[in-house]
Formats: structure tokens, C-alpha cells, sequence
């Protein structure tokens, strides 16, 4: 049981690091590309470069790194009770 928990608490830990790369992503793209004169800004597919690099492409490469981290380093986890040879109940718990 206990190496369900280490497999889920890595996999938390996984995502909050991913989460924080994705804000990371946004916000240096967003707040990089866009601190600047709206005059002088430069275009990809007739959107500012802020606005494509961090919404537009920002999203499909989060979503590539998304689905490799999950496919090679998440674990398909039982979700129902595993019946490791100890009895868990109670006489008269009623379960």
C-alpha cells in the first residue's frame, strides 16, 4: 500500500512542476514579448508574439510534454481495495 502512495505522491509532485513550467512559459512569453510598445511588436500569423508564443504554441507543447511525462512516468493505480492477506475490518463494523 505504501507504494501507492510514494507512485501517487510522485506523480503530484510531477504535475505541480509541470503546472509551474506552463505558468513559467506563459507568463515569460506574455509579459517578455509584451512589456514593450504595442507599436514595435512583432507578428506570427498576423497575432502579436507574446500573445502566440505563450496562448497559441504555448499550449501544444505543453500538451506534448503532458502526454510523454504521463505515458513514461505515471502508473495505472487500482483504485478499489487490494486484499493484502490481513483482515482490515472489524467484527461488527457491518462491512
Amino acid at each position: 500500500m505504501k507504494k501507492i502512495f510514494k507512485q501517487a505522491d510522485r506523480e503530484a509532485y510531477i504535475t505541480l512542476g509541470l503546472y509551474a513550467f506552463f505558468f513559467l512559459w506563459w507568463t515569460l512569453f506574455a509579459f517578455g514579448l509584451g512589456a514593450g510598445d504595442p507599436d514595435e511588436y512583432s507578428y506570427v500569423f498576423g497575432l502579436p508574439a507574446w500573445f502566440f508564443y505563450s496562448c497559441v504554441a504555448g499550449y501544444p507543447v505543453v500538451t506534448l510534454i503532458l502526454w510523454f511525462v504521463v505515458r513514461t512516468w505515471f502508473a495505472d493505480i487500482p483504485l478499489d481495495d487490494i486484499d493484502d492477506g490481513k483482515d482490515n475490518h472489524k467484527e461488527g463494523d457491518g462491512v
